[in-house]
C-alpha cells in the first residue's frame, strides 16, 4: 500500500495498523467505516461485500482491532449475515499488548427489536453484546434479548444515539466503530457525533439504483478534514476528521 497523504511513503503493515491508531482513548470517539463505488453506490447487488477488495477487508480488521464497541444496526446485522466478532490472534494480541481486552463489544442499534436471541452474533458473541433500543420497544423482546445481550434503553420513542455513545462511554467503550448501515449513520449525523469517517472508495462504476452510505432525515452540512489518503490497487483509503 501507498500513502499518497500528507506525506508519500510505502507503507509496511505494521506502518498501516499504527495509521489508524486512535489519538487519545481517553477522549470518546466516534469513526465511521463505509465503502462506496466512483458513483456513489454503497452496494452492489445489495450487498457491500461487491465493493469490497482485499486491501478494505484488511482495513476493516484493523479498524476492529482498535475500537472498544462496534456499532451496527440490526438491519444491517441480518443483511450482511453478520456472525460473532472475532478477531485473528495477531490483533488478539496487538489488543492486549495495547492494554485491551481481546475483542471489542458488539453494540446493535434496534428500535423494533427485530432480533432473534438465536442470531449467532448474538448468541455465539465471545463477550456479552449490547442492544442499543427505546422505551416504547416491545418488553417481552426486550426481556427475550436479555438473556443474551445487555439491552440499554436510550430514548423514549426511537433510539436516542447521543445517549447511546454516552451510555458506551460510561462502561469505558470510548472508542465506538460504526460499520452502518445509512441509516445509523444518519443518525450519528443527527446527533453531530461523527468524528471520523474511514471511506473505502472502490474502483467501479456500480450504475444506478442503489442508496449512499447515509439515509434519514435531512441533517446540517458538517465540514470535516482529510486526515491520510492511502491507495492500493485502485482502491482510494480517505481518513476524514472532524473539523
Amino acid at each position: 500500500m501507498r500513502l499518497l497523504l500528507p506525506h508519500p511513503a510505502d507503507l509496511s503493515a505494521d506502518d498501516l495498523v499504527t495509521l489508524y491508531a486512535p489519538p487519545d482513548r481517553t477522549t470518546p470517539r466516534v469513526r465511521v467505516n463505509f465503502v462506496a463505488s466512483l458513483d456513489g453506490a454503497v452496494t452492489v447487488d445489495g450487498f457491500s461485500e461487491g465493493l469490497s477488495g482485499p486491501a478494505d477487508k484488511q482495513i476493516f480488521g484493523i479498524l476492529r482491532g482498535w475500537c472498544d464497541a462496534l456499532l451496527v444496526g440490526a438491519g444491517t446485522l441480518r443483511h450482511e449475515g453478520y456472525g460473532p466478532v472475532r478477531l485473528d490472534a495477531a490483533r488478539r494480541e496487538r489488543r492486549r499488548d495495547a492494554g485491551l481486552p481481546e475483542v471489542p463489544v458488539l453494540a446493535v442499534v434496534s428500535g423494533r427489536l427485530d432480533l432473534s436471541p438465536g442470531h449467532p452474533a448474538l448468541a455465539e458473541a465471545p463477550v456479552r453484546p449490547i442492544v442499543l433500543t427505546h422505551a416504547a420497544s416491545p418488553a417481552d423482546r426486550r426481556e427475550a434479548l436479555a438473556a443474551v445481550a445487555d439491552v440499554l434503553v436510550c430514548g423514549e420513542t426511537e433510539v436516542d444515539l447521543g445517549a447511546a455513545l454516552d451510555a458506551l462511554a460510561e462502561r469505558g467503550l470510548t472508542q465506538v466503530l460504526s460499520e452502518g448501515g445509512p441509516y445509523v449513520l444518519g443518525g450519528l449525523q443527527a446527533a453531530d457525533r461523527v468524528d471520523e469517517l474511514c471511506l473505502t472508495v472502490a474502483p467501479l462504476l456500480a450504475g444506478p439504483g442503489a442508496g449512499r452510505i447515509t439515509a434519514g432525515a435531512p441533517t446540517a452540512a458538517h465540514r470535516m478534514d482529510l486526515a491520510h489518503a492511502v491507495e492500493a490497487e485502485g482502491e482510494l483509503f480517505l481518513r476524514y476528521v472532524r473539523r
